[in-house]
């Protein structure tokens, strides 16, 4: 198993080895990243980033942040426990605050990432109006046929940009085929094809 398979607490890959072995990985933190630095043109280095949720969506991604070195990961959850068991699981990772959404007021980020199943059932978090820093983009790691709720709150509520998950998921494929093929498939016309319903 890789660590960041371990760090996630789950594999969504697995490769067959030579030997017969199976060699479990998960890539779904790569595939955010990839999105977010790659497709969006996003430095994470010295950004406040936000992560909202503190299932196993989240835990996939959280990894792969801290490697890029943000000058503060937050993890908040309706559930306070869950975000700081969460946040004790990655400690030789890197550090991550937690908290309550109500403790998010007054509080900015330059990314924000939901990892709740809240869009999936068209519901909306309660979050403060201002959560916004200039020029930040909101993430959706959910995506569907037409913008997310909290794609729709992010804009109204002052983020420059928010997207759906759509580029993770076809990222973390790429990912996947990586290690299977040992080749990285061009993912920009993939995305594009998707987004136009091709």
């Amino acid at each position: 198993m890789s660590e960041r398979a371990r760090l996630a607490g789950a594999v969504n890959t697995i490769k067959f080895e030579a030997d017969g072995k199976m060699f479990g990985d998960n890539t779904d933190g790569a595939g955010l990243i990839h999105d977010i630095i790659h497709n969006l043109d996003i430095n994470l280095r010295g950004k406040d980033v936000l992560v909202l949720g503190a299932g196993g969506a989240v835990r996939g991604v959280l990894g792969p942040l801290l490697k890029h070195h943000p000058a503060r990961l937050v993890v908040a959850n309706r559930t306070v426990s869950k975000a700081r068991d969460l946040a004790e699981a990655f400690t030789t990772a890197g550090k991550i605050e937690t908290c309550g959404f109500d403790a998010l007021r007054g509080r900015h980020f330059h990314l924000v990432i939901n990892g709740t199943a809240a869009s999936l059932k068209g519901a909306a978090l309660p979050l403060p109006d201002n959560l916004f820093a200039n020029h930040a983009l909101a993430y959706d790691m959910m995506y569907g046929d037409r913008a997310t709720p909290f794609v729709d709150w992010a804009m109204r509520h002052g983020a420059e940009r928010a997207v759906d998950g759509l580029g993770m998921l076809v990222e973390q494929a790429a990912e996947s085929y990586l290690l299977w093929k040992a080749v990285r498939p061009q993912t920009r016309p993939v995305i594009e094809a998707l987004r136009k319903g091709a």
